[in-house]
């Protein structure tokens, strides 16, 4: 008795791993049995499978028919498995041949009249698919998407009846349409903001280098407003990036229509995110938060009033790039190289300092609530600044200031020169420079070595200090990081009133 084998992908991370899907009927009681540590998802194939055979007309053979997932040691997860199942249990069958099925690696979802509905992780699939020289059969949706992974054969079909018929001769799946580059939505104006010069110029340092940012304000301030307009003047995406970023928003569910992603992710969680949503978990382990602004902007408002937990389990993606999912039996790593964007009051009322609107705790009120930062999380974060409120006069008469088109162009060369300095395989931004790729005067360096025995800055400290002066001297061309750049980029470390930004 022959065994029909048809590929198909586990996915850890943004890995896809390859499964072989292997079909055998043989003689015996009439049973349908899965093994290969299937979850209850995956299991359930077999009722979805029967169905979809049984409305095409077609019913399963009165004997024992026996599915293995190898490797059978690694749990499989999701009900992408139907379709590689169905084509597996037809090829036994001699519904469909064996030889030409062997050519592809498949996902779906199979409904019970036989449509393939969508799955996550088909971009990552089909470039796994294409480094084993296999074509992918994926559901009619995401042929765009999966045309993405470069020069594989893609069968995206309707329904079931579709795939016999292409594998029978009788009908031609056509291949998909070219996929489309995703256009960023409508962005918001900075020429909207009026007066608040110095926000607007931190803003611009922060987009420049991609630098963790932090502002403080009363309500109304304009500190979502600030953020709102980050994404307008940051730069398109490298193609590599958008390949990377998409494949996470694959794996997530997220990619509408099979658009690649080609603009910085923004991503703003509310306040009452758990752990698990912002860092990545659940019952499959899905990507967070931090993922999903992987390359772009994570935008935290109101950042004491999130768990504590949550905000530190922010430290180690902010200084790897990456966070780990441990599950007791295996490790998820996802990308997280994100830009922190974060805000908040002085304190709970959020009057601090205004002695005619504060309230009756202060200033102590203003201590207990900036202390849900911690000094760890804090020493992480680039540039901290105080936004002051706009008066109605400045509101009404201040002239328009710059357009993000204007900025945007300037942010776009500080990032052009960050490339032909750090190289392809170098980092991306000045955010993630090391020390000795910083080139300071004399004199700077002088500056800043006093400077952080002064202010009792930690290691981490004195690096993100050089780190920003080094995108203050991109931002004016300037090649050699002076002392008025260091001097500029230290006037941001130390913004809340009371507390040192040194690690605890």
């Amino acid at each position: 008795m022959s065994i029909a084998r048809v590929q198909s992908f586990a996915f850890a991370g943004i890995d896809a791993q390859a499964v072989e899907v292997q079909v055998q009927i043989s003689s015996g009681l009439p049973n349908f049995l899965m093994v290969g540590l299937p979850d209850k998802a995956v299991a359930e194939a077999r009722e979805r499978v029967r169905a979809a055979l049984t409305s095409m007309g077609l019913a399963m053979p009165p004997k024992r028919v026996l599915v293995n997932l190898a490797p059978a040691d690694m749990l499989k997860e999701g009900s992408h498995f139907d379709l590689p199942v169905a084509l597996a249990v037809l090829a036994a069958m001699d519904v469909i041949p064996i030889e030409e099925i062997a050519q592809f690696a498949a996902l779906g979802e199979l409904s019970l009249d036989g449509r393939i509905n969508a799955v996550a992780g088909v971009l990552p699939a089909a470039i796994a698919a294409g480094g084993r020289h296999l074509g992918l059969i994926c559901p009619e949706s995401q042929g765009r998407e999966a045309g993405w992974a470069g020069e594989i054969t893609v069968l995206a079909a309707a329904d079931l009846l579709a795939l016999i018929n292409h594998f029978r001769g009788t009908q031609v799946i056509a291949a998909p349409p070219a996929g489309m580059l995703g256009g960023g939505s409508r962005t918001l104006d900075l020429a909207d903001v009026r007066g608040m010069e110095t926000a607007r110029r931190t803003l611009e340092i922060a987009a420049a280098g991609g630098h963790n940012l932090l502002m403080i304000g009363p309500p109304g301030g304009g500190k979502s407003m600030l953020a709102s307009r980050l994404p307008g003047i940051l730069p398109d995406l490298l193609p590599r990036e958008a390949l990377e970023v998409s494949m996470v928003h694959s794996v997530a569910g997220l990619l509408e229509e099979g658009r690649l992603v080609t603009r910085p992710p923004f991503r703003e969680p509310h306040h009452s995110a758990s752990m698990a949503a912002m860092s990545g978990g659940g019952n499959r382990a899905k990507p967070g938060e931090v993922s999903l602004a992987h390359r772009g902007v994570l935008f935290m408002d109101e950042l004491p009033e999130f768990p504590r937990a949550t905000l530190e389990s922010l430290r180690q993606p902010l200084e790897s790039g990456q966070t780990t999912v441990a599950r007791a039996a295996a490790h998820i790593t996802y990308p997280a190289r994100f830009q922190l964007v974060a805000a908040m009051n002085p304190c709970r009322c959020g009057y601090l300092g205004d002695a005619s609107r504060e309230c009756g705790r202060a200033p102590r009120c203003g201590e207990d609530y900036q202390t849900k930062i911690s000094g760890p999380l804090l020493d992480r974060i680039d540039l901290i600044i105080e936004i002051s409120p706009v008066t109605p006069a400045e509101l009404s008469r201040a002239p328009q200031g710059e357009a993000s088109t204007i900025v945007a162009a300037r942010v776009a060369a500080a990032r052009q020169r960050q490339r032909d300095r750090f190289g392809e395989d170098g980092a991306a931004t000045n955010a993630e420079a090391l020390a000795d790729a910083i080139i300071l005067s004399p004199d700077a360096r002088a500056f800043a070595e006093m400077a952080t025995t002064k202010l009792r800055l930690s290691a981490r400290g004195f690096t993100r200090t050089l780190r920003v002066g080094r995108t203050i001297a991109d931002l004016a061309g300037v090649e050699i990081v002076q002392r008025s750049h260091i001097a500029e980029a230290l006037a941001y470390r130390h913004r809340i009133p009371g507390r040192s930004v040194v690690a605890q």
